[in-house]
């Protein structure tokens, strides 16, 4: 069971950056153009987000405040956001505009990796909903900007 959830906080991240990629290889025409405004845009603003919402908000990581060794090597800074989470749910909310199937099972990835960073002892629940939500204000921001575009 450590296994997998080192595995899963450590190297799952990759899969929603495989399937993005994915989408950029084999989308055409105006899907491709509204995941690539979609991601280009989106991606910084979950990060700028992210860093904001981190100096706003200070949570020690677990294994800080409890004493403990976590399953995962990390840093005994600042927790807010979990920066795994909020690019694992960035990605899930871009594909989820041109793919509701694919983004839904993205949001289930992104769900294990939060699960799998709080059971490492390197995140609290509060880092992971608050770095999904991150996500979904950055993504939803980014649309909003670029239907007002597109209607210019």
């Amino acid at each position: 069971m450590t296994l997998l959830i080192v595995f899963a906080a450590k190297y799952l991240i990759v899969l929603p950056v495989l399937v993005l990629a994915g989408y950029f290889v084999f989308a055409r025409g105006k899907i491709l153009r509204q995941l690539t405004w979609l991601t280009v845009l989106s991606l910084p603003v979950a990060y700028v987000l992210g860093r904001i919402a981190g100096m706003l908000y200070n949570d020690p990581r677990p294994f800080v405040v409890g004493h403990f060794t976590p399953l995962v090597a990390h840093a005994a800074d600042n927790g807010f956001p979990s920066d795994h989470t909020l690019f694992a749910a960035t990605i899930a909310m871009i594909v989820l505009y041109v793919d509701k199937r694919a983004g839904a099972l993205l949001w289930v990835v992104t769900l294990v990796i939060g699960a799998a960073r709080v059971f490492a002892g390197v995140h609290h629940i509060t880092d992971i909903v608050g770095s999904m939500l991150i996500a979904f204000v950055a993504v939803a921001a980014s649309q909003y900007c670029i239907a007002k575009l597109r209607s210019l």
